[in-house]
């Protein structure tokens, strides 16, 4: 028998099974389960695989009781000359070294305006004493204090408005 002979076997016995009345709609829902299926979204293993069973954690377990002659054999080799032995502990071991920004002396005009400040920032990085970084920086500190300065200025306006509201009506005693 093919798999057209069967489909449409199906076909004709569910076609009898409409016409006798015996018919019922099955939906995904509806369908029964068998033991070990899991609902939609349902793990079968909720708590995970538990940790150190992987191969990694059983190759770590194999090696590491090896490590101590491990490093004594590729500092051995580093100090030989081995330069890939020599570069893997300098990677390792001692971090790359990154440029650091030594802090600089700025005269800033006492009492100034914060466009004072930002113009005497920018003459010190044009004459080498700030990094452009530290420019950067500072000009951007400069910036976020602007922003303070000019929302402490405007509630104090507001409350400048209401104390003149309150005070000036009429028929409040």
């Amino acid at each position: 028998m093919c798999v057209m002979d069967a489909e449409a076997r199906g076909v004709r016995a569910a076609a009898g099974l409409i016409e006798q009345g015996e018919y019922r709609v099955v939906t995904k829902a509806s369908k029964t389960r068998h033991a070990g299926q899991w609902r939609p979204g349902q793990s079968g293993n909720p708590g995970g695989r538990p940790p150190g069973t992987g191969e990694v954690a059983k190759l770590r377990q194999a090696i590491s009781e090896h490590v101590p002659e491990i490093l004594d054999k590729l500092v051995q080799q580093a100090r030989e000359g081995d330069a890939q032995a020599a570069r893997l502990l300098l990677e390792r071991v001692i971090p790359p070294v990154r440029p650091v920004e030594l802090p600089a002396l700025l005269d800033l005009p006492a009492g100034g305006a914060l466009a004072d400040h930002g113009r005497a920032i920018l003459q010190a990085t044009g004459e080498g004493v700030l990094g452009p970084q530290q420019a950067a920086q500072l000009l951007a500190a400069l910036g976020a204090l602007a922003r303070v300065v000019e929302v402490d200025e405007l509630a104090r306006r507001v409350q400048a408005l209401e104390d003149g509201k309150i005070a000036a009506r009429p028929g409040d005693a």
